[in-house]
């Protein structure tokens, strides 16, 4: 890159690279979650809770955001909509690597192609957003390829339905929450600390859990968990800041496109025929959406 490249000219350079490798991470996110695939996906769950706070915790104080952790904890208010968070997000890792580790990544992948199409249903029909008629039919698309693969494959794809609608949900519901992605995560994550560290604790007790028990390898994994859920998020606020909700959305795809080809060159998972007409259905929609998401983008830069 040009050292006399203005600034300006480059934070859309540099927030495009932050949010591609937040997004990349993600999208391989699933070759960890296989190397811990001898210890249950709940105790992976309250491991990644604890060791998220430990590490999360250090960088609300050097990102001097204590000031505003501490009046997120003093507010009940924000405490009450953090905890339903924080149990939306609990259960979407959960269900997400229970999926990974139970040969399910090609769902978990179409359940993340689906998301920004769920979102548009629950802005619908909790925020009474008025849908533009491309949206109507991206929405369309997508509910046919979820029957398809219902009807036709004689499998309702409840892992994938579930992961869109419940991180869906903790999107809408964190829009209520006047807090940061940062320090959000980390008062969810305190709030399911208490009970995640008595569980792990329990299981340590009845030497029934991995920790300690299950060697070195195991226990490093377990202990990276925190590093592997803060580091896209850190990479994902930094690049957000710096493009368009247009460039974002474009850029999002990488994660279930790199579940994608993991389930299917790595991990062996079978592709079929009818899971190709539902991910084409699924692609089509996402195309029009896209269209659409850029259309009205332009429109709007141009009446500023």
């Amino acid at each position: 890159m040009n050292d006399n490249q203005p600034a300006a000219d480059r934070q859309p350079v540099a927030g495009a690279l932050y949010a591609f490798l937040a997004f990349l991470i993600w999208g391989l996110s699933p070759i960890y979650w296989k190397a811990l695939h001898g210890v249950g996906a709940f105790e992976i769950i309250l491991h990644r809770i604890l060791w998220s706070f430990a590490f999360l915790m250090p960088l609300v104080l050097a990102g001097r955001q204590w000031t505003v952790f501490k009046k997120a904890i003093k507010s009940p208010k924000t405490l009450s909509i953090l905890l339903l968070t924080s149990i939306l997000v609990g259960s979407n890792w959960l269900i997400y690597i229970w999926a990974v580790n139970n040969g399910r990544v090609l769902q978990a992948s179409l359940g993340y192609y689906i998301n920004p199409l769920v979102n548009i249903v629950l802005g619908m029909v909790f925020l009474r957003e008025r849908l533009r008629q491309a949206q109507v039919i991206a929405v369309i698309l997508a509910t046919l390829g979820v029957l398809n693969l219902t009807l036709r494959y004689g499998v309702f794809p409840w892992v994938s339905l579930a992961l869109a609608f419940s991180f869906g949900f903790y999107g809408l519901v964190r829009k209520v929450a006047a807090v940061g992605a940062l320090v959000g995560l980390t008062v969810e994550t305190l709030l399911l600390t208490v009970p995640a560290g008595i569980w792990v604790f329990h299981l340590h007790q009845i030497q029934s859990g991995a920790f300690l028990h299950a060697g070195t390898q195991t226990d490093l994994l377990l202990l990276g968990t925190g590093i592997l859920t803060a580091t896209p998020l850190l990479l994902f606020n930094l690049g957000a800041k710096r493009i368009t909700l247009a460039t974002l959305g474009f850029i999002q795809y990488t994660a279930p496109t790199g579940m994608l080809l993991l389930g299917v060159t790595v991990f062996g998972e079978p592709f079929t025929r009818i899971q190709a007409v539902t991910f084409g259905l699924i692609w089509t929609a996402l195309i029009i959406f896209s269209w659409d998401t850029v259309r009205i983008h332009r429109q709007r830069a141009g009446n500023r």
